[in-house]
This record gives structure tokens, sequence and C-alpha cells, in this order.
């Protein structure tokens, strides 16, 4: 019974042309798929990181599943194009974040709708993430020009964002989607620079140009919706 509850819930809350956005995405994959001759993790790793970010900024706990699995597949195709950053980002801290995520969302979700509580950063703790991600930013590239990464300064400033936007994910607070926009951003210009020099991985790109779009849609979606509970709880 627990388990039809879950997916009631899970599945509830959705307006139509969310849906109707979410299939076309989809089908677009299917035909990318078809015609460009994709490989198959490139397509389930797309499959599955749409999912995450969509479920992710509807608040539902279970886009950390197919957060992990998308994990898994986007692992692989990093390891085969030398994208070292993204690769120890992933496997490192990508997949335990998503596991503690579930974990935390968990204890913070509505009594109601079972979506999370979203909350925001204080002004001292934006200036000193905004400062470490400055400093960190400069000491990865630096690194993985070193390794002789193939794009050291998409590929480090992709993964010190990251980090932070998982961070800010788990604890819930909509500054994430300001760093998912940058990641996603740069991620989409990495990959093109990519498959123009040959990587097969159309689906990719195509997942980072759609997780772009959605993490401008979300941030404004979760700032309506924390504007609205600010006004209801005056």
């Amino acid at each position: 019974m627990k388990i039809f509850q879950f997916l009631k819930y899970e599945l509830s809350g959705w307006k139509r042309y969310e849906v109707i956005a979410l299939c076309c995405v989809f089908v677009l994959v299917a035909i990318n798929a078809l015609v460009l001759h994709d490989s198959k993790a490139a397509i389930v790793s797309a499959i599955c990181g749409i999912l995450y970010t969509t479920l992710a900024g509807k608040g539902k706990i279970s886009c950390y599943f197919f957060g992990l699995l998308g994990t898994s597949f986007y692992s692989y195709l990093s390891f085969k194009n030398a994208l070292w950053g993204n690769l120890v980002l992933y496997v490192c801290y990508y997949f335990p974040m998503q596991v503690t995520g579930i974990f935390k969302w968990k204890k913070h979700l509505k009594s109601d709708t079972k979506e999370i509580v979203k909350t925001k950063l204080s002004k001292k703790e934006l200036v000193i993430i905004c400062l470490a991600a400055l400093a960190a930013c400069a000491a990865v590239i630096l690194i993985l020009w070193y390794f002789n990464d193939k794009s050291p300064v998409f590929d480090g400033i992709t993964t010190v964002f990251s980090v932070i936007g998982m961070y800010l994910t788990v604890k819930r607070c909509i500054e994430q989607w300001v760093a998912w926009i940058i990641v996603n951003g740069l991620s989409s210009f990495m990959w093109l620079g990519l498959i123009l020099q040959g990587t097969k991985a159309y689906s990719t790109l195509l997942m980072w140009i759609v997780y772009f779009i959605l993490g401008i849609y979300f941030f404004f979606v979760w700032k309506k919706e924390m504007s609205e509970t600010e006004k209801n709880n005056l």
C-alpha cells in the first residue's frame, strides 16, 4: 500500500504543459538516437538525467533514483572521453551525495503533497560559497591542465559548481538553480566541442541543453512558490 501511496504523490502536482514538454523532449532524444546512431550510454544517461532534474525541480524525492542511474552512465561517458574532473565528481561525490539526499529530503517533506520544503541561503552563507567557488575553480583548472584534461577550464568550472549545486540541492536551497544554470550552460559548450571532434554523444549535448532550460524554469518556479509562502506566513 505504501508503494502505491508513494507513486500517487510522485505523480501528482504536475501541470499539463510540463508533462507535454517532458514527452516532447523524450521524443527528441528518441529521434536523435535513431537518426544519429548515438551511443546507448549517452541515451540512457540523457533520459535519467532529464528525469532527475525535472523531478528535483518538482521537489519529488524519487529524483534521486534516476539520479543514481544517470550518474553511473555519465561516469562511463566521462571516462571514455577523458573528462577526469567530471569522472571523479560523479563517482566520488555525486553518487554518495544522492544517497545522502534521499535521507535528508525524507525529513523535510510537506505532509499534504510530500514535496520538499524549499529554503534559501543567508547572506553570510552566500558570500562564503561565492569566495570558495572562485578559489576552487582556479585550483581545479590548474590540476586538470597538469593532467592533460581535454577541456580544463570548462571541466574545472563545471566540476566546482556541480559540487556546490549538489550540496545546495541536498540542502533544498533555491540558489542551487543558479549553480546548475552555470554548470549546464558551460557543459553544453564542452560537449559541443567534443562532438565537433568526433565524439558520438548527441543525446548528452541535448541533455545539457534541456538541463539549462530546466534550471532557468525551476529557479522562477521556486522563487514564486517561496514568495507566496512568505506572504501567507505574514
